[in-house]
């Protein structure tokens, strides 16, 4: 018997997918719960951060001026393996980045607000012993239950009983998702998005075409105006038959005018010749 197992469908579902009003209500919720994670959530949404590169970010790793936009040099991840699988008996792993060679960077642009955040996180919490920005509560490598239970009763708290059934922003990692539909949405350069996200385009296009909101209306107002350019426009009269009626825009040339200039230029041509 011949089977083939159908392929898995690795879109984001849309309705993960949260706005900036409603990622910014959690985080105020976050602050209030426990404010050493706010910006932990904000990397993950800010900079599209996946949560073990978050869990592994160093001081050193900090390119943050007093105003405008800063910038994260990301060189490793922290995934949570088990300590079965380790070779220190820790938790967590530390790697490489995801789909990078070994000893690659990712630089990260981040907003003022992400970079503000980090300043502030710097100066009230300071780091770990050996640099880390974001650690567990006996000051451990920060574990996905602990940010986990925290993310959750925020969401709650943030969005309600009814949003708080559905998918929406159900768990951490969508705020990635998020952060990448957004800026895919409003930017319209998926190379540079790929590049910040740590992803090839074919994998982001994968991923979050169908989070794409907007670009119905302008994309059929792109093919209407192609189509109204490159042919005559069609008119229904009152009998009901349709008639042509060729629209001028501003600044073209008909064919009437084309063949009429070369009209006058022979013209010209020709008396200059005789003159000569």
């Amino acid at each position: 018997m011949s089977w083939k197992a159908p392929a898995a469908n690795a879109a984001v579902n849309p309705l993960t997918v949260a706005s900036p009003a409603q990622v910014h209500a959690i985080l105020t919720e976050v602050s209030k719960i426990r404010p050493e994670l706010t910006a932990f959530f904000a990397c993950l949404y800010y900079a599209a951060l996946r949560p073990e590169e978050a869990v592994a970010l160093r001081s050193r790793d900090l390119v943050l001026p007093a105003r405008g936009w800063g910038k994260l040099i990301l060189t490793r991840a922290c995934p949570r393996t088990g300590s079965a699988w380790t070779t220190t008996g820790s938790t967590h792993e530390q790697r490489g980045l995801k789909h990078r060679p070994d000893g690659a960077i990712r630089p990260v642009p981040v907003p003022p607000v992400l970079a503000a955040l980090l300043r502030q996180h710097l100066h009230r919490f300071g780091t770990t012993p050996d640099g880390r920005l974001f650690c567990g509560t006996r000051g451990g490598m920060l574990s996905e239950s602990v940010y986990g239970r925290t993310w959750h009763t925020a969401r709650l708290a943030a969005l309600g009983t009814a949003l708080a059934a559905i998918p929406l922003a159900g768990r951490p990692y969508d705020l990635r998702h998020a952060a990448l539909s957004l800026w895919l949405n409003t930017t319209g350069a998926p190379a540079e998005v790929a590049a910040r996200a740590g992803n090839s385009v074919r994998v982001l296009h994968t991923v979050c075409t169908h989070c794409l909101h907007g670009q119905e209306d302008a994309v059929s107002h792109q093919i209407e105006h192609a189509l109204t350019r490159g042919s005559p426009s069609l008119l229904v009269t009152a009998s009901g038959s349709p008639h042509r009626r060729h629209r001028r825009e501003p600044g073209t040339r008909t064919a009437t005018d084309t063949v009429r200039g070369n009209i006058l230029t022979c013209a010209n041509m020709q008396e200059r010749l005789h003159y000569d």
